[in-house]
């Protein structure tokens, strides 16, 4: 695996119009369900993918799935990100670019294969089960001090990243992240309630809650139903209603009602 600072792209390359003018028209349009499937409509073109997953990296946290999408894979995407963010996002390269680079450049792009990865679960999981054989990533820092990953998965029908392939990424990169910024930054604006009210419960009724906990909490507060909050936790929604009740129970409270009641309650009373 390796990574560099992004590289000048070729003026040789063309995009489709109308996939890059939809591209940008969903800006903080349902991010999880339109971003990632539009990526891959404005790459495909010039590079045939598999997969095209995008996480959110917060300080101190793990990582966030903010959006996903495939083309007729035979394994369940979200099923695969949620276990990739619970368990494996510390041994990836992206982890490594990240830690080893300064903000200052815009965009990193890493290159990771399946031989690359040693842990056997990881790449069992991760790569031999959804028959994926490469992976490039586009990390780039921003709002809050987060980093965002745009990845994208080469199946093994596909073969390796060519070196035209690379220079297509590299060429299309500053659009695709610059569309990326934009929908997270109208996500960061919308969720930035709840991200507070689930800090004051936890504050406020001294408890330690795992990082799978909080976002838990944080996905309650949004509003969600139990349904979509089964869909952002890859799991399915008799087991998110499980989560839900634990979580109310080590909360000691009864439901919905009494968590906003916790949350928006004076910090003094």
């Amino acid at each position: 695996m390796r990574y560099w600072p992004l590289r000048p792209g070729s003026s040789e390359h063309s995009l489709n119009l109308g996939h890059t003018a939809n591209l940008l028209a969903r800006v903080g349009v349902n991010r999880s369900r339109f971003l990632a499937a539009d990526l891959l409509q404005v790459i495909g073109p010039g590079v045939p993918l598999a997969q095209c997953t995008i996480f959110a990296y917060p300080k101190r946290r793990n990582p966030e799935v903010f959006s996903f999408a495939d083309r007729a894979r035979e394994v369940s995407l979200p099923v695969i990100s949620n276990k990739y963010v619970q368990r494996f996002f510390g041994l990836d390269g992206n982890q490594q670019a990240m830690n080893q680079s300064s903000a200052v450049h815009n965009t990193i792009v890493q290159r990771q294969s399946i031989d690359d990865i040693a842990h056997s679960e990881y790449r069992r999981i991760c790569y031999e089960q959804p028959q994926i054989s490469e992976r490039v990533a586009l990390l780039t820092h921003c709002e809050s001090n987060r980093w965002l990953s745009v990845n994208f998965y080469r199946g093994r029908e596909h073969g390796r990243f060519s070196e035209r392939e690379m220079n297509y990424l590299e060429t299309l990169a500053p659009l695709l992240i610059q569309a990326v910024r934009l929908h997270y930054h109208a996500y960061l604006h919308a969720n930035e309630m709840p991200l507070l009210l689930a800090e004051r419960v936890i504050r406020q009724q001294h408890v330690e809650l795992t990082l799978r906990e909080q976002e838990l909490l944080r996905l309650m507060l949004s509003g969600l139903t139990v349904e979509d909050i089964a869909e952002q936790l890859g799991v399915r929604p008799v087991s998110a209603a499980t989560y839900v009740k634990r979580l109310y129970r080590k909360l000691g409270i009864n439901g919905l009602r009494e968590l906003f009641g916790l949350a928006t309650r004076a910090e003094w009373a």
